[in-house]
Order: C-alpha cells, then structure tokens, then sequence
C-alpha cells in the first residue's frame, strides 16, 4: 500500500500554513463556507457529523489553509480507491490572489498521490466564474465527454447557495 505520512504543519510564503483538515475546525470552515458568494451548501452532507464521517474515511486528505490563525481556505479531498474527488474549495475572497488555493491543491494532489490514486475529479459549477478559471491555470481538463447524472436518495439534504 501506498503510504506517506503528512506532517500537520506545512509553511508558506506569506504565513500561509496548509494543513490536515480536523473535525474540530467544523465551526471555522462553515462560517468560511457560508462567507463564500455562490457557494454550495448541503443541508445533510455538510452537517457535522457528515463532515466527520468524511474526515474520519479520508483520514490525512482534506486540508486548510490558515493565516493568521484563522482558517481562509478549504478542500475536502476523498478517494474510493480508484479516483480521488475534491469538494468544498474554496478560499477567503479577502486572500484571494496570494495563490492559497494553488498551495493547497498542490499538498491535497500530493496527499492523494501517496495513497496510490491516480486521477482526480471535481465540480466546478458553470456560474463559477472564478473557479472555472483557477482551474484551466491549474492545466485541469474539462471532461466533455460524461454527462453528469445524480439521484437524490434523501429530499431534505437540500442545495443551498450562498448569496
């Protein structure tokens, strides 16, 4: 099996620390989602326990950034054992353009590499302007060749967007 251990502290330029994402960083990252303009939020899937049950599966993946001791970017990264998905990323929009988010997929790709996957996916909502963008610099390509299909199994974990 492919494993490497991650340190939990990871120095950036500009005090920017990327690190292990912990359950106990719940209620800072959901104020950060809920801050986030167009951002997606599940009323089930991004509850705390479901957030736990993430983090405990993928233990060592999910990351954030922290400056100034204060969390200002997220990504929940998880794998099935073929393919790894990323969800939730997102950073501060007041520390946008000091490349937190290039530093944190850079440690979540390398995280997930370590564990012997191969491929990553992600959704970038068309309205995402932004990250539509950030993700063509990145060199990630667009899959135009899957439709995206999903089947709601529990009508309350409602999609709410961030206004």
């Amino acid at each position: 099996m492919w494993i490497k251990k991650f340190t939990d502290v990871n120095m950036m330029k500009k005090d920017i620390e990327i690190r292990t994402m912990k359950i106990e960083d719940y209620t800072e990252v959901m104020a950060l989602w809920k801050s986030i303009k167009g951002f997606r939020i599940r009323a089930v899937d991004d509850d705390f326990e479901h957030i736990k049950r993430f983090l405990d599966r993928n233990v060592s993946l999910s990351v954030v950034a922290v400056k100034n001791n204060q969390i200002v970017g997220t990504i929940l990264s998880g794998h099935d054992g073929r393919q790894a998905t990323f969800y939730h990323v997102c950073v501060d929009s007041k520390y946008r353009g000091e490349n937190i988010a290039g530093k944190m997929v850079k440690e979540a790709i390398e995280r997930v590499n370590a564990e012997g996957i191969s491929k990553i996916t992600l959704i970038a909502f068309k309205q995402n302007l932004a990250g539509n963008i950030f993700w063509k610099s990145q060199n990630w390509k667009q899959n135009k060749d899957i439709n995206s299909y999903e089947l709601v199994l529990n009508e309350e974990n409602i999609s709410s967007i961030v206004a």
